[in-house]
């Protein structure tokens, strides 16, 4: 199996789910073992403090095509994708979680798929189990207003579960940007799309890796990657209140005229105006912020990641170099047991 590379390269980021790692490795097995196609299964850990690291190690020992791949620390769900991305040679890559909220099973109808000619399979969230009314409400919420906000067709109720053509790939391997949003960059790439419906279990073991603050974060790095509507609203907002403010003067003049002086003898009025536009300019100023500090991010030029070791990638002779893959060779280090470069 490592003389060649594989046809299909699925991709699992690992973050504390040592209660799903087995699970997970038996149900992609059985999968990908009936479809017929040569394989290879590629787990990032992203940083985990369980047992997760020695599950896997113990997984790629026994099955050599099982790929590791072990960050220096946590650097995020969409970080740890894009290094199975970048890791990845087959002629297909599948992104899925670990946590088996999307079934390993629906990978035989995306490579069908694939095999009609579509570039990129991407699953539809027909329904979603197992999650709160307030998790409902906001993705539900999230997904269209980024569809109505951006200028890419990002499909809604879709997740990272997707199956991508090797073309896409390395096109999502010379994207580069520090603050990621996959699903939205696959959509920007192009290429002919199509999607699956699928029902989204409730969450096998563990804890969800997306509490409300990881979502807000989420929702701000996709906006901001594939919209300046927050930026573009800015002025809509000036126009507004400046025709507010013109219309303000003439009705001022008039009441004063006709009720006297003593009708705006108070500053409650002063006061309340200032504390709205003074909102309007912070709430704008922070979008403004967002922005900026994205700015900083691409400026600082830093590596996406950082690899502390790497297993069952040396012995694939035909496996690209980060070079050759389009991808900065700061960015992916793998390394064998002695410390040395693989």
């Amino acid at each position: 199996m490592t003389s060649t590379h594989p046809s299909i390269s699925v991709i699992a980021p690992i973050y504390n789910e040592e209660g799903n790692i087995d699970l997970l490795y038996e149900r992609i097995v059985r999968v990908m073992e009936a479809s017929g196609e040569s394989w290879e299964l590629i787990l990032v850990n992203d940083g985990s403090r369980d047992k997760s690291p020695e599950m896997m190690d113990a997984l790629a020992a026994k099955d050599p095509r099982i790929r590791v791949i072990h960050f220096a620390r946590n650097f995020g769900h969409q970080t740890a994708v894009t290094a199975g991305i970048d890791y990845a040679t087959g002629d297909a890559t599948v992104l899925i979680d670990a946590d088996l909220q999307d079934p390993p099973e629906l990978i035989h109808e995306m490579i069908e798929r694939w095999r009609a000619g579509y570039q990129v399979v991407y699953a539809v969230r027909e329904q979603r189990a197992g999650e709160s009314w307030f998790k409902l409400f906001s993705a539900k919420l999230f997904y269209r207003v980024l569809y109505r906000i951006t200028d890419v067709n990002i499909p809604v109720d879709t997740g990272d579960f997707r199956l991508m053509d090797r073309s896409v790939v390395r096109v999502l391997q010379q994207m580069r940007e520090h603050n990621r949003f996959i699903r939205g960059m696959t959509s920007w790439a192009g290429f002919k799309q199509t999607g699956v419906l699928y029902k989204r279990e409730a969450r096998h073991s563990g804890e969800t890796k997306y509490p409300l603050r990881k979502m807000i974060r989420f929702a701000m790095d996709a906006i901001t990657s594939f919209s300046y509507f927050p930026l573009q609203i800015m002025l809509y907002v000036a126009v507004v209140l400046g025709f507010l403010a013109l219309l303000a003067i003439p009705v001022v003049a008039i009441l004063r005229l006709s009720l006297g002086n003593d009708f705006f003898g108070g500053q409650a009025t002063t006061i309340i105006v200032v504390l709205l536009m003074s909102a309007f300019q912070f709430f704008f100023m922070f979008f403004l912020g967002q922005y900026v500090a994205r700015i900083y991010d691409e400026t600082r030029d830093r590596p996406l990641y950082v690899v502390a070791r790497a297993e069952n990638f040396a012995d694939d002779p035909n496996r690209p170099s980060p070079l050759h893959a389009g991808v900065p060779v700061r960015n992916i280090a793998p390394t064998n047991e002695t410390g040395d470069r693989a």
